[in-house]
């Protein structure tokens, strides 16, 4: 029998899921040298829906797509350039994210409110930690700088959406079947 991370019902939604993130890299607030987008949000909802492996698989799939050169990068940027740009640090994130979040959720059984906000928040942790990692190296910021211009700014708007996707993951959960 084949486990759900290889069924093809998986494979689409986690296909779904990476186009998803390339929507969300279009809805966006052009800040430099870190642009406040909404792919988060869908990074979220890959992990607490798809479980690990699906959720990391979906951000991979978006990743590709946007190495392989269609403009599915924040403010339509493509190609490997970007992952090694400031910005390479969170498309990273956003797999070893989602992975975690999704893991982590997969340890309850039916994963509650708080334990689902603690699973994302720690995703972001391992997002914005990556992020900012590359951020200081490629720009030459300090720590201290890349904090401040890769992760405080987007603080507040990061809480609304880990709490939008722990909203729509307890009402949808039930209904993705893998």
């Amino acid at each position: 029998m084949k486990s759900s991370r290889n069924s093809l019902r998986g494979m689409v939604y986690a296909s779904m899921f990476g186009a998803l993130t390339a929507v969300g890299a279009y809805i966006t607030i052009p800040l430099q040298p870190v642009p406040i987008t909404l792919q988060t949000l869908f990074t979220n909802l890959a992990g607490a829906l798809l479980g690990g492996y699906l959720g990391a698989l979906s951000q991979l799939v978006y990743i590709l797509l946007g190495v392989m050169g269609l403009p599915v990068f924040a403010g339509g940027k493509a190609g490997v350039g970007v992952l090694f740009g400031p910005t390479g640090g969170y498309l990273i994130g956003f797999v070893l994210g989602a992975y975690l979040m999704g893991k982590m959720i997969e340890m309850r059984q039916q994963a509650g409110f708080g334990w689902i906000v603690l699973a994302l928040g720690v995703g972001h942790v391992v997002v914005y930690g990556l992020g900012i990692i590359q951020l200081s190296a490629v720009a030459h910021l300090s720590a201290a700088k890349a904090l401040a211009v890769g992760v405080l700014p987007f603080l507040p708007g990061d809480i609304l959406k880990i709490l939008v996707a722990v909203f729509l993951t307890l009402k949808l959960r039930d209904y993705i079947k893998l």
